[in-house]
């Protein structure tokens, strides 16, 4: 039960874990110390193994980088590879499993190189593998993956010199699949595979008529637009019976979509995708190997429900669930059970980014004071909206706040039409703000909110002006509505009184986050504290380490932001291990084509004319392109 933060007792920091759900989301790895700052406990849970969030961020500015930071925990990285791979392994144990686990990170969920090249290390222990859907992704696959016993999945559209590159990668001694996504490619991987003197692994994708929730649920279903329906399979084992090839497949492979966050549509996959495997045995294909594709979800929200942003099973359940389902599916039949392979991507890195920005000022509904008394002038709408500000009670606070809407609307009529002043209007538009705010302050008396009055506490919300921008860092919250957790790093000893939404500094209505994660629904706006002085305030977003860097964009021309990979020690102390450099101005600038060096030319030609013109001195040409360049120089993001 969430504590109201009127409350005169004083706050702590379990009020503050239960008011943003970090237990419930943080999987272990993020908690609130002592002193009211996020704790990063690597291990999940570890108390002796705890860095401080206002630590790295001193250390970060240390070194002088500027927010906003993306802050890269590898240790977290590790310990979701190791947790995925162990609770696996404990299933196998459990039910008597006789096949093998191989998980594979499909490269597009972030395929930045410092993420592929630590999945890759931090997996060789347990043969994890990657999967690549394009050429490029592939190209990079091959250059990181050092252990032939992990799978490689290659995906997607195929041409011919993506499926030479597979086949010498194969020729290497590499465990690559060709996945067949359209019948048209099984032709073209015969003929190079000949033509090179390589047998090729062939898996195919199938289209399961089982479809799950969620933002992603047309990656299943007969209208996928990936993957062969029955008929088509059909087809290419037969094609492959007729070229003496059918021993070359082994796999198979769905994807029903990503973040899945019911269990059962999960296993109702499971289900359907193993019958087609022992149909495929049935025609005489070797067969091993049953990918189940990505779906692993993420409990953004902490509800642990089968919510979009959550999930309803634990990572446990998931694997036993599979196990189970595919033993009891086969077994009946006498047939060997396959290597199973997940491709959980979001799962593995969600948790492994946090972004670190500072608030740079915040926009309040402040309201003036009233006049004591009107003149005999007052427009007459203007009375009447202060008759019911001074008579506004628990009991007709509904009615209240109708003809408050009324008066407001014809005061606003008034002064379109030329009727009264912009005075006049002014003052009007005061009491009504005047009197939403007493109905938000009073509604928090009421054991029950009437519908209409429902939603005036976020109107009333603060805006935070935040350094970032959500297109850039955050372009799911923007472009699919997605739920991050949020909340601020430090502080949480002290009582948040600030209802707000968040605005990046992009100048675009839709750069704005008004949706925040909640245990029961959907919140509007987000508990935050008045800002100091002498003081920055600084805000984590949390688990966005899947697709968020990738599908950023340079709206505004503000680019990627800093990047802080650090190691956590045993002994709770930490080091950073790899910095980069978020873009320049002349960074983004050329990625939009402009040449540097012309545009530098073309303003030193323009501060000249304004010498010659005699607007400006020689001396002050000289600094003003010192300015300019250093400009170009800088951070895209406010400094």
């Amino acid at each position: 039960m969430k504590k109201n933060v009127s409350s005169l007792e004083r706050w702590t920091i379990e009020n503050s874990v239960d008011l943003y759900a970090i237990r419930n989301w943080g999987g272990g790895y993020f908690d609130i110390s002592e002193k009211g700052e996020i704790l990063i406990r690597p291990k999940g849970g570890d108390p002796a193994n705890a860095v401080s969030m206002m630590d790295i961020i001193s250390g970060i500015k240390e070194r002088g980088f500027s927010m906003p930071i993306l802050l890269r925990l590898g240790d977290i990285l590790q310990s979701q590879i190791s947790l995925l791979h162990e609770s696996f392994r404990s299933a196998i144990s459990t039910f008597g499993y006789q096949g093998d686990y191989r998980g594979v990170y499909p490269i597009k969920v972030n395929q930045q190189h410092q993420v592929v090249e630590e999945v890759t290390h931090f997996g060789s222990r347990y043969h994890h593998g990657l999967e690549a859907g394009s050429k490029a992704e592939l190209i990079a696959a091959i250059s990181l993956l050092k252990d032939t016993e992990a799978c490689l999945i290659c995906n997607g559209y195929k041409d011919e010199e993506f499926i030479d590159l597979g086949l010498y990668a194969r020729k290497m001694g590499f465990k690559c699949f060709f996945v067949i996504e359209m019948p048209s490619e099984l032709p073209l991987i015969l003929k190079r595979a000949k033509k090179l003197e390589i047998d090729p692994l062939i898996g195919l994708r199938i289209k399961l008529s089982s479809r799950a929730g969620g933002h992603w649920t047309e990656s299943g279903g007969d209208r996928s637009i990936f993957g062969l329906n029955m008929t088509q399979v059909i087809e290419t084992v037969d094609f492959l019976k007729e070229n003496n090839m059918l021993d070359c497949l082994q796999l198979l492979h769905y994807h029903l979509g990503s973040q899945i966050p019911n269990i059962r549509d999960i296993r109702f996959a499971v289900v359907e995708a193993c019958r087609v495997y022992a149909g495929l045995v049935d025609e005489g294909a070797p067969m091993g190997y049953l990918d189940l594709g990505g779906g692993l979800a993420v409990d953004y929200d902490g509800s642990h429900t089968n919510f979009t942003s959550s999930r309803n099973y634990t990572l446990d359940e998931y694997c036993a669930d599979i196990i189970e389902v595919i033993m009891g599916t086969l077994d009946d039949r006498g047939i060997p059970h396959p290597t199973i392979i997940t491709e959980s991507g979001r799962a593995m890195v969600a948790y492994y980014s946090v972004l670190l920005f500072n608030i740079i000022d915040v926009s309040s509904f402040e309201t003036l004071p009233l006049p004591e008394q009107f003149s005999e002038d007052t427009p007459e709408m203007i009375i009447n909206l202060m008759e019911v500000l001074k008579t506004l009670t628990l009991k007709n606070m509904q009615e209240c706040y109708n003809d408050a809407l009324y008066y407001r609307d014809e005061i606003r009529q008034l002064f379109k039409h030329g009727n009264i002043t912009l005075r006049e209007r002014a003052m009007g538009e005061n009491i009504f703000w005047h009197i939403l705010k007493r109905i938000g302050a009073d509604l928090k008396k009421m054991k029950k909110i009437p519908p209409e009055l429902d939603g005036i506490e976020n109107a009333l919300a603060d805006i935070y002006y935040g350094n970032f921008s959500v297109f850039q860092s955050l372009p799911d919250a923007w472009a699919i509505d997605h739920l991050f957790p949020i909340m601020p790093v430090h502080r949480l000893n002290e009582t948040p009184t600030r209802n707000a939404i968040l605005a990046d500094i992009t100048c675009d209505c839709d750069g704005k986050i008004d949706k925040f994660i909640d245990t029961h629904d959907v919140k509007n706006s987000l508990l935050l504290h008045e800002l100091k002085d002498d003081e920055e305030y600084y805000l984590g977003v949390f688990l966005v380490g899947a697709y968020q860097e990738t599908l950023g964009d340079l709206h505004n021309l503000l680019g990627d932001t800093n990047i802080v990979s650090i190691e956590i020690k045993k002994d709770g102390d930490f080091k950073f291990v790899r910095e980069i450099e978020g873009d320049s101005v002349a960074d983004v600038l050329s990625y939009v084509e402009y040449d540097i060096k012309a545009i530098v030319v073309n303003f030193r030609e323009t501060a000249e004319k304004a010498v010659r013109r005699g607007l400006i001195t020689p001396q002050e040409r000289q600094k003003i392109m010192k300015a300019y360049q250093s400009g170009l120089r800088g951070y895209t993001y406010f400094e």
